[in-house]
Formats: C-alpha cells, sequence, structure tokens
C-alpha cells in the first residue's frame, strides 16, 4: 500500500494578495446584492401575474403606505412587509388562533384576512401593548402565572384576552373560556392561562 502523502504548509498557505482578492470579492457582493434582490422582485412579480396595489393600513396606531398582491393575508403582510414577527404563522388556515390580532377592536385570524380588506380598520398587534419599555398587565399577568410554555400560541391568547377584557372587564370564567374558545394551546397551558386573566382583570379594574 503506497504511503499517504503529507500535506505540505504550502497547501494552507493564505497569502496577503488572496486575503485582499476575498474581501474585494466580498464588497462587490454586497454592492451587487441589493441590485439582484430588486432585479429578482421583479422577475418574481412577472412571473406571478400579480398586479401589486396600493394600500394603507393603521397598527398600533402607525400608519403604513404599502404596495401589495390583491392575494396577500394580513398575516403575510405583518410579518414579511411590517416585520412584525410577534403575530405567529402556526396552522395558517384559520383553526388555531396564534395569527389572531384586533381589527377594530374585535379579534380576527390574520391568516384568513386579506391585506386589501383590512384598509380603513384599526389595527393592534402584540407589539402594540406594551408602552415605554412596560409591559401590558396581561403580559405581565401571563409571565406571573407561567401560562406559556412553547409560545407559539401566547401573542394570540393574550390579544383575544384583551378583547375579551376591553368588551368585559369582570368576566367569569365561563365568559373567559368563552371568550378564548377560537384559540388552542397545544401545550395544554388552559388553566394558568385562565388564571392569568382573571389576574389581570383585577389589575386593570384597580387601575
Amino acid at each position: 500500500m503506497p504511503a499517504r502523502r503529507k500535506p505540505t504548509s504550502s497547501s494552507f498557505s493564505f497569502t496577503r494578495r488572496r486575503f485582499l482578492q476575498g474581501v474585494a470579492a466580498g464588497t462587490a457582493a454586497a454592492v451587487v446584492a441589493p441590485e439582484l434582490g430588486r432585479a429578482q422582485l421583479q422577475i418574481d412579480e412577472e412571473i406571478s401575474g400579480q398586479p401589486r396595489v396600493a394600500i394603507r393600513l393603521r397598527v398600533n396606531g402607525r400608519s403604513y403606505r404599502l404596495s401589495v398582491e390583491p392575494r396577500w393575508t394580513l398575516l403575510d403582510v405583518l410579518r414579511n412587509r411590517l416585520d412584525l414577527t410577534g403575530t405567529k404563522r402556526v396552522c395558517d388556515r384559520g383553526e388555531c388562533g396564534a395569527c389572531t390580532v384586533l381589527r377594530d377592536g374585535k379579534p380576527v385570524y390574520s391568516c384568513l384576512t386579506l391585506a386589501v380588506d383590512a384598509q380603513d380598520s384599526d389595527l393592534e398587534t402584540i407589539e402594540g401593548l406594551s408602552a415605554d419599555g412596560r409591559l401590558h398587565p396581561l403580559q405581565e399577568a401571563f409571565v406571573r402565572h407561567d401560562a406559556l410554555q412553547c409560545g407559539f400560541c401566547t401573542p394570540g391568547m393574550v390579544m383575544a384576552s384583551k378583547a375579551l377584557l376591553d368588551r368585559n372587564p369582570q368576566p367569569s370564567l365561563d365568559d373567559i373560556k368563552e371568550g378564548l374558545c377560537g384559540n388552542l394551546c397545544k401545550c395544554g397551558t388552559y388553566t394558568k392561562i385562565f388564571r392569568a386573566v382573571q389576574d389581570a382583570a383585577q389589575t386593570l379594574r384597580r387601575s
């Protein structure tokens, strides 16, 4: 069996010239990448054949002008265009409630709501609850009662709970169960969630 050749030091040499060439190539790629991205976006639009429409959304008190395809859901726009990723995509077919946001104060599944239909509405997501670096009492109660495990259902649970407490500041346990019946927790943390909502209701009444 022939002896295996031992790699020489020249096999792994990394000269100053090669380093500068690599830096130059990386810089060029960084400059060209945005242009390629815009070109790809244009190609994608041509391939999809979907015209863009201009819309304005009011989200968490701010107004946004956007160019969207009519088929895009509110969930798509919130996560992919406005970078509001607190609203979760889980089932993506209106069964779990993880994507729940408030539309004019009422809970809706953003995965079933078209972005173009959400115009002229006041939208609120989980990012809009905290203010000045402080959590909303509902968020604090969820943390205090350990009412979350994997966390995927939590934003939707909190938003549905807010809609409930806004219309019923003193809900019974049955009211809470009914108010959250459209939101599923696959970890089964319902008992702690119900306690958190009751606790938050008391806090909000005192304040």
